[in-house]
């Protein structure tokens, strides 16, 4: 049963009031203002006479806030990084808080593009109030085509990073590190890109590691006891669409947020693409909203019923 301060997470869960483009989200509790954060690629969606997919480039960083546990987000603007000159885009961050310091890894894209050409890195920076941040390093890893970094610490103290490398089918790869800022490149996550695919996002709960894969077709579940070996569910989860508002389509490129042992995916559709429209290339296809859904355990199995009210309250994470 719920608990009684939860609410009833709405569908979206947010749209940028900006750009309409929200994707790609990170969760964060911001310890100093006590409320959660949300960074997300700002896709320039609602833009005109922009040629090829340079909507999805020359995108800031956009930030929300929630004072109620998750439930209600409001726009607050854009993240000030500080980082790149001319033209350039930034995607997906993942952010990891670590003895006193927040820490970023971005992708950053140079540039102003009409396909998808052109480099990529994923670039580390920190802060110690989530608003004002310091570039520290661009990571040496497996190419110049790297992209949607998430970050977890291990069990024995040290971190992991998975990433997408675009010059390898988009497999995804891995780094280690033991203080988050040396990283050494280990290669590719063989049980893992046998599809490609992008977004991975790592979580520890019910006593396993677990992977959230976008493979454009719902998100791929993966399990593991070590965090090296992976085993592939064989249902992917928000593959079929909802029947909530701007929830008709499969889910993308998530965040997870586990909380109390309740544990919500924050994902995003283009609500745009369904029916006979959806190879159009519009305002109304390329928008994306943001959504919520509480996974669930069932004998080794996780599902997310897109359907069932969401009854969110986040608790901040334990110092």
């Amino acid at each position: 049963m719920a608990a009684t301060q939860s609410k009833i997470a709405p569908r979206p869960l947010f749209r940028d009031p900006i750009f309409d483009g929200a994707a790609d989200p990170v969760i964060v509790w911001n310890r100093s203002e006590k409320l959660w954060l949300m960074f997300y690629t700002n896709r320039r969606a609602n833009v005109p006479d922009l040629e090829g997919v340079e909507w999805v480039h020359g995108t800031p960083l956009g930030i929300a806030q929630s004072s109620d546990g998750g439930a209600t987000w409001n726009y607050r603007g854009t993240a000030q990084l500080g980082y790149g000159e001319g033209d350039y885009s930034y995607w997906a961050p993942d952010i990891v808080f670590h003895e006193g310091t927040y820490h970023m890894f971005l992708t950053f894209v140079p540039g102003m593009h009409t396909d998808w050409s052109g480099t990529r890195d994923i670039v580390h920076l920190t802060s110690s109030d989530l608003l004002g941040w310091q570039f520290q390093s661009v990571l040496d890893l497996s190419s110049d085509r790297v992209i949607d970094a998430g970050v977890l610490q291990l069990s024995d103290g040290t971190w992991r990073l998975w990433y997408n490398n675009e010059t390898d089918r988009k497999s995804i790869y891995y780094a280690d590190s033991p203080d988050l800022h040396e990283w050494r490149d280990k290669g590719k996550v063989e049980s893992v890109s046998e599809r490609p695919g992008e977004g991975p996002k790592v979580f520890f709960w019910k006593n396993s590691y677990w992977m959230i894969v976008d493979h454009w077709d719902g998100l791929g579940v993966y399990r593991s006891e070590d965090a090296h070996h992976w085993m592939a569910q064989a249902q992917p989860i928000l593959r079929e669409g909802g029947q909530g508002q701007d929830d008709g389509t499969r889910g993308h490129h998530a965040d997870v947020i586990v909380s109390d042992d309740r544990v919500y995916i924050f994902y995003f559709t283009h609500p745009g693409r369904r029916g006979i429209n959806a190879d159009k290339d519009a305002t109304e296809q390329r928008r994306s909203s943001i959504q919520v859904v509480e996974l669930q355990y069932e004998n080794g199995v996780i599902s997310a019923d897109r359907d069932a009210l969401t009854f969110i309250d986040l608790k901040p994470p334990s110092e």
